[in-house]
């Protein structure tokens, strides 16, 4: 089988294209001219420069692939336009699997997020049917991803498009370049730069066990159901705790309460409006920390056989790489 990878030199999209090619497929990467290459280096992986905002580039991207893993997106908590992020997170999914289904492709696997699902009261462990609407959504990344998968529903109902929808929790591990805002987290703790830290929990998983639930969502998954592809529940305590212990480093003792962190956001958004930098903090990223967001995969257990690894061995694989690639100095 040749498949089209979109977002195959990110984070999840490179752990992907490594899986499918470990499964013996064919992987075509979907890669903007200015993507950096590095996480597909050395891989027998054929590449097509296009943009999801461009459908002729991505026509000639899906020909002759018969699978799409749509991992592309626009993964950011801030930004000074914000309409960039919906018309990538958004507008780029419709047309991305429209071309591909056009092209032929009978199965898609769509990368959703556990950020456009509902939370369960009290930090009770939350699945795919639990209630949640767009009033819940904090921020413009996860009303997008919430617009998005609504599209990608529609898509199914309507026009009988073969998706399978993945919802991965807070994946970490290997080849995190950018990184990611929970990969910053991890390199801020691990070098001793987070002094303390918010009550605030998060669901904990390996990008490796994330790209091989999206190859069982493609084999045995239900065209129009939903899998969320986490792992382990975990306060931030207890994460920073975990990374102090693999670094030797004492874990921070000092809690902040959320309101006085709000503060220090705004001031951060308001330099970054004028310095054009990415904000150290940002308003959204506290509101959602007042929540924990603990999610079951029991559902991808059951039907895809979906079996994560401990979150312990996730953080020790993303701190190792992230010490022999030089983000710890």
């Amino acid at each position: 089988m040749k498949a089209l990878v979109t977002g195959g030199t990110g984070f999840v999209g490179a752990a992907i294209v490594r899986r499918l090619l470990e499964a013996g497929h064919e992987v075509r990467a979907l890669v903007r001219e200015s993507s950096p290459r590095a996480n597909l280096e050395g891989l027998p992986v054929e590449t097509a420069v296009g943009d999801l905002l461009d459908p002729e580039s991505l026509a000639r991207a899906a020909r002759g692939c018969e699978a799409l893993f749509h991992a592309a997106a626009d993964y950011r908590l801030w930004t000074p336009n914000p309409a960039e992020i919906y018309e990538a997170n958004v507008t780029g999914t419709v047309n991305v699997i429209r071309a591909a289904t056009e092209a032929g492709a009978t199965r898609v696997v769509y990368t959703s997020s556990v950020g456009t699902l509902g939370l369960a009261p009290g930090g009770a462990p939350a699945d795919e049917e639990t209630p949640v609407s767009i009033a819940d959504m904090i921020g413009h990344y996860k009303r997008s991803k919430f617009l998005a998968e609504a599209e990608v529903r529609r898509l199914i109902a309507r026009e009988g498009v073969p998706v399978v929808i993945v919802n991965p929790s807070a994946p970490v591990g290997p080849r995190d370049i950018k990184p990611t805002p929970t990969g910053r987290m991890i390199v801020e703790a691990a070098a001793g730069r987070m002094p303390a830290y918010v009550e605030t929990g998060l669901n904990v998983v390996h990008v490796e066990d994330v790209a091989e639930g999206h190859l069982r969502a493609f084999e045995r998954g239900r065209v129009g159901e939903r899998y969320i592809l986490g792992g382990a529940d975990m306060t931030l305590r207890e994460i920073l705790g975990e990374i102090a212990a693999l670094t030797g480093r004492a874990a921070p003792r000092l809690r902040l309460p959320h309101n006085v962190v709000m503060p220090i956001a705004y001031m951060a958004e308001a330099v970054a409006r004028i310095s054009g930098s990415e904000p150290v903090a940002t308003v959204d990223s506290v509101r959602m920390a007042r929540k924990l967001m603990y999610f079951s995969s029991a559902k991808a257990g059951r039907e895809l056989g979906y079996a994560p690894r401990p979150a312990a061995a996730a953080l020790a694989d993303a701190v190792a790489w992230f010490e022999s690639h030089g983000y710890l100095a």
